[in-house]
């Protein structure tokens, strides 16, 4: 089993990462395969809803920056856990558009568990978290929680390490996240299948 961590920040080595590279030592610590996937520090654009991932193969037809390949990681994974640093109590703007193109074009999310992971010097983690949970929530996702929201509080990636009680919160994410990937595991060793979905049904509220 592997989970794929995609650090959000524009810094590869920062406080995002130090957060993330916590819950992947726990993972490994239960014998979880693991891969942290960096958007870097260049330009993302965001979706323009051209529906061309829709035959395109899903993917997105901008192919100029990692989404693509993001794609074809998290296809491979078996659960995802996504790092922001908090940006205006936001998710920061490169994530977003990252974010918006992935879930917009990929069909590969159904199921898998999901965790958001944030950092911040002080405020605006809860707004953050919220936002990033609705993308999981929205492709069937289950969501993997902790003892506590799951943030660390620091200016840099050695106050992060001062925060005793994020980094708990980390691990206990860790472990929460392999557990619930080898209960999925034994279910479908079971015998056990996904529901059966209906088809979709989109409704309009102008009439």
């Amino acid at each position: 089993m592997k989970v794929l961590l995609v650090n959000g920040s524009p810094h590869k080595n920062g406080c995002t990462f130090t957060a993330l590279t916590e819950v992947e030592k726990q993972l490994r610590v239960n014998g979880i395969e693991t891969e942290i996937f960096h958007i870097g520090n260049k330009p993302i654009r965001g979706c323009i809803g051209c529906h061309k991932c829709s035959t395109n193969g899903n993917k997105c037809i901008f192919d100029d920056d990692d989404v693509n390949a993001a794609l074809e990681a998290i296809a491979k994974a078996d659960g995802i856990v996504i790092g922001s640093p908090v940006y205006f109590a936001s998710v920061n703007g490169s994530l977003v558009s990252f974010l918006d193109r992935l879930f917009y074009a990929g069909n590969c999310f159904a199921y898998k568990p999901a965790a958001a992971v944030v950092s911040a010097r002080r405020a605006g983690t809860t707004a953050t978290l919220d936002q990033l949970n609705k993308y999981f929530t929205i492709a069937q996702m289950p969501v993997v929680s902790s003892q506590y929201w799951n943030m660390v509080h620091g200016n840099t990636p050695d106050e992060v390490r001062q925060d005793k009680e994020g980094l708990q919160i980390m691990r206990t994410l860790g472990n929460n996240m392999a557990w619930l990937l080898k209960c999925i595991e034994a279910g479908e060793k079971a015998g056990l299948r996904h529901p059966a979905e209906e088809s979709r049904e989109r409704t309009n509220f102008v009439r």
